[in-house]
């Protein structure tokens, strides 16, 4: 069986039989086109030896991709060999010969100043206050026809999106995919669909958060549109993730933040704040949705940084020093 039909048919059975997101499953198309072209379409999967697979590491590493990059590529044709194994199409899998070394993969999470996500957030609650002509209750919009591309309806948007961040630390790719079914008003949280296909639930503590969110669902289902996603683009679509970046980046400048600034940052910076604040790491680590600990332990080296810090600045013992012997 040649390698591109060999694709076809694992992203159609593999796909079919585990529960992924389509994000997923984009992801993997994409590593197995990416090694198609590099060893070839037309090459029988039973060739496909440890030799091209270390070469294909090697390739991906000339080309400046990170080790993070090139670990997920590898692990994406890993299980594209396993599942040809369980089929019998392959007698053995080649990665049992395979020796890779990814290098240093453990990156520390960026995070924002605690004056910079204000200055976010203060920015676009001024972009809404800016817009709003008259304001008959706390978070809602005048009782008139909403159209997704009016300025009123995307500052409002914005408004609640990048609040909804902060408030739940949720990925970019979750906030793309909240319908508005996923929002328990009353209760005030969210069913999030996460990494994985592991759902969760997002409560929100703040009462001006809830405020927010309340209104803006409020003007969301007065669009007449047939997507049920709680974050239109001015099409009447479900606003992507790169949207969301474009907003969250477009916030960022009008606040004065110097660096660039991704919907992620807000995920680290309130799960940072979170650890500093004396949370528990386990409930941090549900509030996030990782799998396993060791992912949510990469913030405590952000605050033990930030509490040495502190301490050079402020332990009594710097006021007892004496002069060295």
């Amino acid at each position: 069986m040649q390698l591109n039909q060999a694709s076809t048919e694992f992203l159609e059975g593999y796909f079919s039989t585990h529960e992924r997101r389509r994000k997923t499953k984009s992801a993997y198309r994409s590593d197995l086109a990416q090694f198609q072209e590099f060893a070839g379409k037309d090459i029988g999967i039973q060739s496909l030896s440890s030799s091209v697979i270390e070469c294909w590491a090697g390739d991906l590493r000339q080309k400046g991709y990170s080790p993070a990059s090139i670990r997920r590529k590898i692990v994406t044709l890993r299980v594209f060999c396993s599942y040809w194994v369980r089929k019998g199409a392959l007698p053995e899998s080649p990665f049992w010969r395979v020796k890779l070394c990814f290098g240093r993969i453990e990156q520390l999470p960026r995070t924002l100043t605690e004056e910079e996500i204000r200055s976010i957030l203060a920015q676009a609650r001024k972009n809404w206050s800016d817009v709003k002509i008259d304001q008959p209750g706390a978070g809602t919009m005048p009782n008139q026809p909403v159209r997704s591309s009016s300025q009123e309806y995307r500052a409002f948007r914005n408004l609640a999106m990048v609040d909804l961040l902060f408030a739940t630390g949720m990925r970019v790719g979750e906030a793309s995919t909240l319908d508005v079914s996923d929002f328990f008003v009353r209760e005030a949280f969210l069913r999030i669909q996460g990494k994985g296909g592991r759902d969760r639930l997002a409560f929100i503590v703040d009462e001006q958060t809830v405020q927010t969110q309340r209104g803006y669902l409020e003007t969301r289902l007065q669009i007449e549109t047939q997507s049920q996603a709680i974050f239109l683009n001015a099409s009447g679509e479900r606003l992507s993730t790169q949207g969301i970046a474009n907003i969250i980046a477009q916030l960022s400048q009008g606040a004065g933040v110097k660096r660039h600034v991704t919907p992620h940052m807000l995920r680290h910076t309130v799960a940072t704040l979170l650890l500093r604040n004396g949370v528990d790491i386990r409930v941090v680590q549900e509030f996030l949705g990782h799998t396993s600990i060791i992912t949510t332990q990469r913030y405590t080296h952000i605050t033990k940084e930030h509490l040495i810090g502190e301490l050079r600045k402020s332990h009594p013992s710097l006021k007892f020093r004496t002069a060295p012997c």
